[in-house]
């Protein structure tokens, strides 16, 4: 095999011969004030899973947009199984064979599951739609993706990692040339994204072409076949997978080393109980009972499904929670909502940090400071010069990369949009911060920002409790971790007995008879809460909001038309 050079002054294996079904020549984007995209270059070959690399604000998602119709590129030709392609809207590349899983999610909420994977192609009889035919085949695409909710449930109920599940189900149905996925595993558990690579290569046996997009790169080195890095809007290097190794491919996404991918922890003994929650029995979970102490961090793991949010919006007031006690620093209190839960000093990073944490329009001053206006205003009138200097020391403290503080937050890239959230919290003066999914859709150089941050504020005495579907990253930064499985705690493991495996077995014990289970990996008595011990669920037990809820694995079966 002969070698190519690359833009970044490398060698590598020249690509595949076949022809390409999808090829970009000299793409260029701009938006005022912005060059998004610069003369990048792509060829997607049938059968093969490409990977696209890239730092947030590198171009990536840009590129997806105008494969998908939605941006039209300024410069450049693309070519579709050989034809010049330029689509004028999302139903036109999709009519041409260009599937797209957008790193934002796109579904309906109001309506129910089945209506959001077939809403433009309802199965009707007589005129009406088919209800029956409608969940039939609703049901053999959730069982394609192993998600086992009712096919009548609202979209609404669901958490962000089956909503994602949810849109990764809804391209199966269309016969794809080629298949785009924008940061698909970003909530998802190790489980659920073995099962989406099931998928993938059953779907590249068929000779659909993947462009596969991920900040995980453990995922990227498993399933991909070549890759192609972009930096600042341009592109780097398009070279097959192998022979790649985790370190060459950041320094080719970030034009630097990083010589750790987390930071090194905090040694200080944790300090004074920060928190303490006591049969603590949210909607749709059984009761739970945990403590933080000042400077340390938790985490929680589990699998979709496992009741993880549902704990934390019980816990933050934004559900309400059956019953149990919650103390801050020895003393109950009564917390009914969010506005409860500031005044106590508990404060939450949601997993969906653009519709749950920030107002996209609003300039990052009025972001950060939301959550104190008492120190921005007197006599109910805003004190601008005082709202723009707080909302400017955060943006240095937590190095957001942002043009003013004047700018809308909805143009930063993901990892600053999660500083600024960050920040909030830190003004508003929490103690216990409670964080779901700290580095969802978060590139590889930003997610050791938010690491450091944490760890920096557990060393600084705050409390952190960490929900993560990142088993790695909840090894890589916790002091404990809290397994749950069917909404109960299964196990609590310390720092110095991490165990991927012996998590996954902890997480999977709700699912399994007693006498199915391991005994060779029960957890010692030093890895179980105080208050509750692994235990088998019953199969009632649901473990989120959605009637019939079930994350328990299930065979892939093979979707019929």
């Amino acid at each position: 095999m002969t070698d190519v050079r690359d833009d970044d002054g490398g060698t590598g294996p020249a690509p595949t011969t076949l022809p390409p079904v999808l090829q970009v020549t000299g793409v260029g984007k701009r938006f005022p004030g912005v060059v998004a995209l610069e003369d990048v270059r792509l060829d997607l070959v049938p059968g093969e899973v490409h990977v696209l690399l890239g730092e947030n604000g590198a171009g990536k998602s840009t590129l997806v947009r105008i494969l998908s119709g939605i941006h039209p590129p300024d410069s450049g030709e693309m070519r579709l199984g050989g034809e010049p392609y330029r689509p004028s809207g999302a139903a036109e590349a999709l009519r041409a064979g260009v599937q797209v899983v957008h790193q934002e999610l796109n579904v309906l909420p109001y309506l129910s599951v089945a209506e959001n994977l077939f809403f433009q192609h309802l199965p009707r009889r007589f005129g009406i739609v088919d209800r029956r035919e409608l969940d039939r085949r609703a049901r053999e695409l959730l069982a394609e993706v192993g998600l086992d909710i009712a096919p009548g449930a609202k979209v609404e109920r669901l958490g962000i990692a089956q909503q994602q599940l949810l849109e990764i189900a809804r391209t199966l149905w269309h016969d794809a040339r080629v298949l785009i996925m924008d940061e698909p595993t970003a909530t998802l558990t190790p489980q659920e994204t073995g099962r989406l690579f099931e998928i993938l290569r059953r779907l590249t046996a068929r000779g659909v072409a993947v462009l596969y997009i991920s900040h995980h790169l453990d995922e990227v080195f498993e399933i991909g076949d070549r890759v192609t890095v972009f930096r600042n809007g341009r592109h780097v290097i398009t070279r097959e997978m192998a022979g790649l190794d985790t370190a060459e491919v950041i320094r080719l996404m970030v034009g630097r080393d990083l010589a750790d991918e987390y930071p090194t922890p905090t040694e200080l003994p944790p300090g004074d109980e920060l928190l303490r929650v006591e049969n603590l029995h949210p909607q749709g979970g059984e009761p739970v009972s945990f403590a933080l102490r000042a400077g340390e961090i938790v985490g929680v793991a589990g699998l979709v499904g496992s009741g993880r949010t549902e704990v934390v919006r019980a816990l933050y007031g934004a559900d309400p929670a059956r019953g149990g006690q919650v103390f801050v620093r020895g003393e109950p209190v009564r917390i009914r909502s969010p506005r409860d839960a500031v005044r106590h000093g508990i404060s939450l990073l949601t997993e969906d940090r653009k519709s749950q944490g920030l107002v996209l329009d609003l300039p990052i001053a009025a972001n950060v400071t939301l959550a104190a206006l008492s120190k921005v205003s007197r006599a109910g009138l805003l004190r601008r010069g005082e709202e723009e200097r707080l909302a400017r020391e955060s943006v240095e403290r937590l190095r957001v990369k942002a043009v003013s503080v004047r700018q809308a937050v909805g143009s930063l890239s993901g990892g600053n949009q999660q500083k600024v959230v960050l920040g909030r919290w830190l003004l508003a003066g929490t103690d216990v911060l409670i964080v779901d999914e700290p580095t969802r859709g978060i590139d590889v150089g930003a997610r050791y920002e938010i690491h450091q941050l944490l760890v920096d504020l557990a060393a600084a005495g705050k409390a952190l409790l960490v929900v993560s579907s990142d088993l790695p990253e909840l090894m890589g930064v916790c002091d404990r971790i809290l397994v749950l499985s069917r909404g109960r705690v299964a196990g609590e493991v310390p720092r110095a007995e991490f165990d991927s495996s012996h998590i996954l077995a902890l997480a999977y014990s709700g699912y399994v008879s007693d006498a199915a289970q391991p005994t060779d990996r029960v957890p010692a008595a030093s890895t179980r809460t105080q208050t509750q011990t692994p235990t088998t669920a019953s199969p009632t037990v649901e473990p989120d909001n959605t009637p019939g809820t079930d994350s328990a694995p299930h065979p892939i079966r093979t979707v019929k038309r």
